[in-house]
Order: C-alpha cells, then structure tokens, then sequence
C-alpha cells in the first residue's frame, strides 16, 4: 500500500526566505507578513491542500556575515526584517482544525521555565496541534545581541539543549499530575496542589526548582522536530526528535545521515519507526510541463547574486564577498554550520562549484532541490526523492507567496491525492502527535526519553 507523504508549508516570518530577492516578483505578496490576513490566509489554504501543517523558520540575529554587515541582507530582504513566528500560532490555529504548527525556537537564548509555558499555552489554544523546531542558533549577530560576547562552541551549544530539554521535559511530563485539576465548584477546589509537583532541577546551565506554570495540554510536550546533521546534532536528534528535518540536494547522502540516526536511536532503545524524517524542496508547478518551465525562467529574472550570497554567508560563517564569483567553492569547516558545505560538495560531484555557481543556484529554492514541472512529473519526481532518499515527507519552500502553494495545491495535490500520498482527513481532529504516530498516541511513545520524566521521581532522580 502506498504510504502518504508528509507534507508541510516551509515558511518564516519574513519578506524573503530561502528564494534570494523573489520578493521583487509582482505576484509575489510576502510583503504582508506583517499581517495576520496574509497568515490565516496561508494556513486556510495549506489545510484545504490536505497539508499536516507548516514548518516555520526563525532567526534571532541579522545576516551580517557577507561584508562584515547586515547592509546586503536589509537591502535584498534575505531574511531581514524578520518577526516572531510564535506569535503567529493562535490565529492560525483559530482559523483552522487540522493543520499543524512547527515552531522554529532557539534553546541559545530562552529560559526553559517560561518557554514550557508558551508551548503548553499554544498546545492547550491549538488543541494539541503544535510541535517545537529545537535549534541551538547559528548566528554570532544573535549572541553578540542576547548578552554573548561571542557564541557558544557548537558541542556545547547542544549540551546546553539537552540540559534545556531535560527540564522542560521535567516541567511538562513530571510537574502535573493527570488529575491534578479537578474543577470542583462545590468545594471550591480546581486544583489539588498535592498533585503539583516542584521538579527541582539543578543542573550545570539551569535552576529550576518550582512546579510548570501550566495544567497539562492535549500532548504536554509539543511533537519535537530538530534538524541538523553534524554528528553532535545526530547524537540530538536520536535522543529527542519524533520528526527530523534533514537538508541537501544529494538523496545518497540524507539517506546515509537517516539511516546514521535512526541507528543511534536504535541504540539508545527507540524503535526503528521512532523518528519520522523530512527533506525540504521547492517547487515551480502549473498545468503543463512547457508552462512551469516558462515560470521557472520568469523567477530566475528575479533573483538577486548578492542576496543568495548574503543567505549563503549566514549559513556557512563565511564571508564570500572577499572571493571574487569565479572562485572556486572551498570546503570550510566554521563553528557556525558544519554540514551546508559538505552537503554542497556532494551536489554535482563533477561540477567545478565557484561562489557565482551557488548564487545562481541557490536563488530559486535556496539549497534544496527545486522541481519543475507539471502535475505528473513533479508528482513522480517527488516520489523519487523520497524514495531515494529514504525520507517520509517534505517540507515545501516557496519561490514566490502565496503562490507556489496555491499552484502546488491547485496542480500537483490532486495528483498526490489520485496516487494516495495525500492523507485522507479523518473525521475528528486529531492532535499533530496522531498524524505521525497514529490515533491515540496524543503524548510520548513509551520508548522517547522525555517518558521517562511522567514520574517526579525518576526526573528528580536523574537531577
């Protein structure tokens, strides 16, 4: 039997995400992300295309890498301005009853005792439809501006996280009780405070000693996607993650790193099924093959080399305007992403890349493959890939907003939906947890390591 795809929106809370200076395109509208319209809108459509949910991007810096500056990325758009993307939520949420909600966070810059809360606040409003994108940041902007003099070591960055997620953990699976909130009117009681539990976390980067601020929502812990494949980020991803973003354009190698992680979870006593795993694409659809082409063209007239070059700087901790565009691409390893040059290497094994090369690359659908076509071939391209690259779903970039998902939904959905990757709606809501794990498991599978933590005193235990 053909198993459905995942498939969810892959946007941020910006004019322009991972397309370089498509902003410029007349039909493109991403200039009205600072209005919630342009979002409910969004998220209407995504649910109408049968769509699991969106996956929202975030950054806490600017882009200032290229030329020692943020003065390209304000100019192009590349990701500047950018807004909260959790703001964003309980509108969305308002306006639909199935679509999902990824949350791009960073673990660098918050406190886990008040994020528990605005994730347990957002899972209660959504009725259990949100998950957390753990990151741990990549932007020396974004520490120099949260109190860092510089950042954190990538290892220990992700040490850090683990401490967070262990207390959050603690807060949401171990402080409340199933039945800790009785709502007695008669009594006057609404919760039994016995049933409230500090958890007592002293640990090397948190103290938190007191009970979660909030009653127990429909999961207690949002579903936790991560992404990241260095092996630090692999050793992460193993322990935590339900859904893993796993970037590149070469399907060999995302299905090495998939395979590499679903090993160590393996290992650490999770199922093989533990952890389901996306890839992100871009996609230029219309009704025939020779029309998508002809899009495809048009969106190339738009983009910007310094923009691409800006978002590729940020991503690599490199500053490519000190090469001239024919120089050759370098493998540099940097303390800010260990994996976006290695993944490119391994792009086209015999093409000389220079730094023009990936410009002109990236500047429609950033880094990940960009398919183009009419329903058909992109519907048998996408099922390719996900067969080659061994991956569950996908998470969908956009070249122009809203409309490479209205032409996705309009073109290729009811193709996905003939061949049975779209997952039929059921006939209740079900919380984002039950679409990838299956109906009724609403919390953590007995085998994720936050399980543990539903006893007080195994969480106080392992203090």
């Amino acid at each position: 039997m053909t198993a459905p795809l995942i498939l969810n929106g892959f946007g941020m809370n910006v004019v322009g995400h991972v397309s370089a200076g498509l902003w410029r395109h007349p039909r493109d509208q991403a200039h009205r992300y600072t209005t919630l319209d342009h979002w409910v809108k969004l998220a209407r459509l995504l649910e109408r295309g049968g769509f699991d949910g969106i996956f929202l991007a975030d950054a806490v810096g600017h882009l200032d890498v290229y030329g020692g500056n943020a003065d390209a990325s304000l100019r192009t758009a590349a990701q500047s301005p950018v807004n909260d993307p959790l703001l964003l939520v309980s509108a969305m949420a308002a306006a639909t009853e199935h679509l999902g909600f990824g949350i791009t966070v960073s673990t660098t810059y918050e406190q886990p005792y008040l994020l528990a809360r605005k994730f347990s606040t957002l899972d209660h409003l959504t009725k259990g439809r949100v998950a957390w994108n753990v990151v741990t940041s990549m932007l020396e902007s974004a520490a120099r501006n949260l109190g860092l003099g510089q950042q954190i070591d990538h290892d220990e960055r992700y040490d850090r996280a683990q401490e967070f997620l262990e207390v959050s953990y603690k807060l949401w699976e171990g402080s409340w009780e199933e039945d800790a909130v009785v709502r007695d009117r008669a009594r006057g009681i609404y919760t039994d405070p016995r049933k409230v539990h500090p958890i007592g976390h002293q640990g090397r980067w948190y103290q938190v000693p007191g009970a979660h601020l909030s009653e127990p929502s429909p999961q207690r812990t949002p579903v936790i996607y991560q992404a990241g494949t260095s092996p630090r980020g692999k050793q992460f991803a193993a322990l935590n993650a339900e859904v893993v973003f796993v970037g590149g354009t070469n399907p060999a190698l995302i299905r090495r790193n998939i395979e590499a992680i679903r090993a160590q979870a393996v290992a650490l006593g999770r199922a093989p099924d533990a952890i389901k795993f996306i890839t992100a694409v871009s996609v230029v659809a219309a009704a025939t093959d020779a029309e998508a082409e002809e899009k495809y063209r048009d969106y190339l007239s738009y983009t910007s080399t310094e923009a691409a070059l800006a978002l590729f700087s940020a991503w690599t901790g490199v500053d490519w305007s000190v090469y001239p565009l024919d120089h050759p691409l370098e493998n540099i390893e940097t303390n800010a992403s260990r994996s976006i040059l290695a993944a490119l290497s391994q792009v086209d094994a015999g093409r000389r890349w220079t730094v023009g090369g990936i410009a002109e690359y990236i500047g429609v659908g950033g880094i990940h493959p960009t398919l183009v076509g009419g329903p058909k071939k992109v519907a048998d391209e996408l099922e390719a890939l996900a067969e080659a690259a061994g991956v569950d779903g996908f998470n969908l970039a956009y070249a122009i907003s809203p409309g490479s998902f209205e032409e996705f939904v309009e073109f290729v959905v009811p193709e996905l939906r003939a061949r049975g990757r779209i997952k039929e709606r059921p006939a209740r809501p079900r919380t984002l947890r039950e679409r990838f794990q299956g109906d009724g498991q609403r919390r953590l599978r007995d085998d994720h390591p936050g399980e543990a933590f539903r006893s007080l005193a195994a969480s106080i235990a392992r203090a």
